[in-house]
This record gives structure tokens, C-alpha cells and sequence, in this order.
């Protein structure tokens, strides 16, 4: 199976911003037409976080989902501030096929996965997991990658999935936007210990980093933001590079 290209827009609305390590937001663009320019590159999903709706307990502006979602033919993942079955009800009335949840599960109630996939599917369920590395262990982060859940994450990855979440999202505090590659060791922990689908964000610098992390942790997707927002690659280009040097999952 080949991997999934996913373009992630971070998103503190109304603008698509860039963190590093998850602080130091910079404005990259508008969230419509920056979703539309990597739907035309050729991405395969698109993932959409609010990631300072849970950080502010604020509402949910599910009008801005609902205008990336006109944008896009392709599946679309969205997230951020989720806190109810009612919230999952919205986001996929709105237009996602999958909704992400992070912050409520990890620091509330993590029932509510299991209510969502009863009612929802597995399939709409996404797990967003910010990892922080600590001497021996992964620690579960929450409110983009500010407070710490108390949970170890490989403890927490199968957790979710005996929950009923059909899908993670991996992310990396340590290594999110500073370009210099992925947790490899991490991504490899988690894909080998589930067996629902892991997309590994956070690291991509280059070319070669997509292609290193496919080829050791095997992820069914690689979320790519800062390489696009900066246009230093286009979905194209990465698919164009894995093809050619035979990368597959």
C-alpha cells in the first residue's frame, strides 16, 4: 500500500499559522485557499486542527471547517476544541469525514471515544497524540503541546485503539517545525503496537526525511505542513521522489 501524502493545516483562525515546538505561531496563509492549492498538488487527505480552540475554551468555529470542506474531493480531517458527541455530530454535518480529538480524551474523558465510534464508526475517529520525550518515556501532551497529560503514550496508543479509535495522529513537541527530521524511534514504537493506521507528523525538512521515515516505521501517512507552507516541495514533488526511489509502506 502506498503511503498517504496528508497536507496539515495548523490553524488559528482565520489564519493557517506555522508553530515551532508548538509556540512562536507564524501566519502562513488562508485556510480555504491554501487547502485548495495542496488539494490541486494532489494530496490524498487533509488534516484541519483548531490548535488553540481547546488552549482558549472557546467555541468551535465550525463555519470555517465547513469552507475548507467545500474546497476539498479528497478525505478531510478536522479537529480541535472537541468535547461532545455533539461537537463530532457538527464537524462531519459541516463536512469532515474524520474528526480529531486530543485534548478532552487525555485530560477529562476519554469515554467518549468509545460513545463516538458506537455512533459514528471507527472509521471517523482520530486520536491526536502530541508526544514529548522525557530520559526513558513519551509523555501524552494536550492544548498544543502546553500541558501535560500524565500518560505514557505507547500506554495510550493502545488504549485508544481498544477504544474504538480507528486512526492516530502522531505528533512530536521535541521535533514539530524545526525541519531537522522525524522521531523515528517513536514512530516506529507506535505503528509497531497497533493495528490501526498511524499518520507521523512533526520533522519534515526535506525529501529524504519522508523517505527515512517510510522506510523504517512504515506509517500509513505522513502529515507534511512547514515543507508546503514554505513552498519548498510540492505534494507532487514528494510523491514524484518516493515513486522514483521505489518508497512504498
Amino acid at each position: 500500500m502506498t503511503v498517504r501524502i496528508i497536507a496539515k493545516l495548523d490553524v488559528k483562525p482565520p489564519y493557517v499559522v506555522k508553530p515551532v515546538h508548538f509556540e512562536g505561531l507564524r501566519k502562513v496563509g488562508n485556510p480555504s485557499e491554501l487547502a485548495k492549492k495542496y488539494y490541486d498538488q494532489g494530496a490524498d487527505e487533509l488534516f484541519y486542527i483548531d490548535i488553540v480552540s481547546s488552549l482558549y475554551q472557546r467555541e468551535i468555529l465550525f463555519n470555517e471547517i465547513e469552507q475548507v470542506a467545500n474546497k476539498l474531493f479528497i478525505p478531510f480531517a478536522a479537529g480541535g476544541g472537541v468535547k461532545s458527541i455533539d461537537d463530532f455530530s457538527k464537524m462531519l454535518h459541516m463536512g469532515a469525514d474524520k474528526v480529531v480529538i486530543n485534548t478532552h480524551v487525555v485530560q477529562k474523558d476519554p469515554d467518549i471515544i468509545d460513545k463516538a465510534a458506537k455512533i459514528f464508526g471507527s472509521q471517523a475517529i482520530v486520536v491526536n497524540i502530541e508526544a514529548k520525550k522525557w530520559e526513558n518515556y513519551w509523555e501524552c501532551y494536550t492544548d498544543c503541546g502546553r500541558i501535560q497529560g500524565q500518560k505514557d503514550v505507547l500506554h495510550w496508543v493502545k488504549e485508544i485503539e481498544e477504544r474504538g479509535a480507528g486512526e492516530v495522529l502522531l505528533q512530536s513537541v521535541d521535533t514539530d517545525g524545526r525541519c531537522r527530521g522525524f522521531d523515528i524511534e517513536l514512530a516506529s514504537k507506535v505503528v509497531n503496537l497497533v493495528n490501526i493506521p498511524v499518520v507521523v507528523s512533526s520533522g519534515a525538512g526535506s525529501l529524504e526525511d519522508i523517505k527515512a521515515l517510510i522506510e523504517v516505521a512504515h506509517p500509513s501517512g505522513v502529515a507534511i505542513a512547514s515543507l508546503l507552507h514554505y513552498d519548498r516541495v510540492t505534494i507532487h514533488d514528494i510523491k514524484k521522489y518516493l515513486n522514483n526511489n521505489e518508497v512504498v509502506s
